[in-house]
């Protein structure tokens, strides 16, 4: 089978998407073409995927990136089986492009991968006016329920489901738990991977940090919001935590072995209520005990599990303290460790979902081709099937 994937807004070395998905897809055997923003991310492709360059998505001015997209979706589109659509902006592209693609006779199968609750995410967006928000947020649910009549969805969280109105498969975002045990946690390095913004906590990183140096070091991994690079730089400069700034996701993990616990710090928003931080499931993947804002999946695992500890919202002595408990009770820390790592085995590993994932792909195209009365074909670039 064919595959195109797009995205125009993800790191070409997203983890759902590369390190997942297209993982998945390769070990199955399918032929995968990837277009992202690889100059814009200073990224190169993997040598086993094609990859295509694309402009990246950012700000309030996405209209260069989704010409593009649309003209990648027209000109290469007709000869994949699947198109794997990655961003929401990326449904604007669609119209049009499905009907030449009809009347070309070589229709994909298109699927939109719903990674996050898109209306709620919009309004976070500092670019966004607030007088804005408001409206932008009923039009996504609009747009939103405009996309499921016309293309296939996956979602990345079951409590996705309540903005549809038909049900759709769920391809939560799972770590790949590393069969071999990990390093026990040591002492002194608390770790945060993942984006880094206001609402994901990165300035109470940096508060944290301050309160536990020096017998600690706070490690911080991942790309940052403008309004916050400037604090973690600073930070960064005087010693009081290291920022490593964006790393490939296999380099990412890597950092997280022997560290003291993983820290989770998002805030109390919409988007963040019905999702589970992947980041908690790679810190228990990897054996480490985990410190986490009281966001419903997230505290859930971790006092479900006996895994760390759930601290108040926006509240860096309380993490901070949290982290002092592990220090200095080894066998606490262990054993919140074994605990996590036990769990991510039996219930959060990819490596058990991988299949689901790539059967429901091959099993539309195979429906899709079985309607057309054609031979069987896959492309994959986004989220989507049917003509808009």
């Amino acid at each position: 089978m064919r595959i195109l994937v797009v995205t125009v807004v993800h790191h070409p070395e997203d983890a759902r998407i590369l390190h997942r998905q297209i993982a998945a897809l390769r070990e199955r055997g399918h032929q995968v073409t990837y277009a992202a923003p690889f100059a814009a991310r200073q990224a190169v492709p993997r040598p086993d995927v094609e990859g295509l360059d694309l402009p990246r998505a950012v700000g309030r001015d996405r209209r260069t990136a989704l010409r593009a997209a649309r003209a990648l979706l027209a000109g290469r589109g007709a000869e994949a089986d699947v198109v794997l659509l990655h961003d929401p902006e990326l449904l604007l592209a669609l119209p049009g492009t499905m009907r030449r693609w009809t009347s070309a006779g070589r229709a994909p199968v298109v699927v939109w991968d719903v990674h996050e609750d898109t209306g709620a995410a919009l309004v976070m967006k500092p670019w966004l006016p607030a007088v804005l928000r408001p409206p932008v947020r009923t039009a996504v649910r609009a747009a939103e329920r405009l996309a499921e009549r016309r293309v296939r969805l996956l979602l990345a969280e079951d409590a996705y489901q309540e903005r549809f109105r038909r049900a759709h498969p769920v391809v939560p975002n799972l770590p790949l738990v590393p069969p071999a045990p990990p390093e026990p946690p040591g002492p002194d390095r608390a770790v945060y991977l993942g984006h880094l913004s206001r609402a994901r906590g990165a300035l109470d990183l940096v508060e944290t940090a301050r309160l536990l140096t020096p017998d600690v070091r706070v490690e911080v991994i991942g790309a940052a919001d403008p309004d916050v690079r400037g604090p973690l730089t600073e930070a960064d400069r005087a010693g009081v935590l290291r920022w490593h700034g964006y790393l490939p996701n296999d380099r990412a993990l890597a950092l997280l072995s022997g560290a003291l616990t993983g820290l989770s710090l998002l805030h109390d928003q919409p988007n963040y209520r019905h999702s589970r931080p992947t980041k908690v499931g790679e810190y228990m993947a990897h054996g480490l005990p985990v410190v986490t804002t009281p966001t419903p999946l997230a505290a859930d695992l971790v006092e479900r599990h006996g895994c760390g500890f759930v601290v108040p919202y926006g509240d860096p002595a309380a993490v901070a303290e949290a982290v002092r408990r592990l220090r200095d009770d080894e066998g606490l820390r262990r054993e919140c460790a074994e605990r996590g790592r036990a769990a991510a085995l039996a219930e959060l590993d990819w490596t058990e979902r991988a299949a689901e994932f790539v059967d429901r792909l091959e099993m539309w195209v195979k429906e899709a081709q079985a309607e057309a009365g054609t031979r069987p074909r896959l492309a994959v670039a986004g989220d989507a099937t049917g003509p808009f």
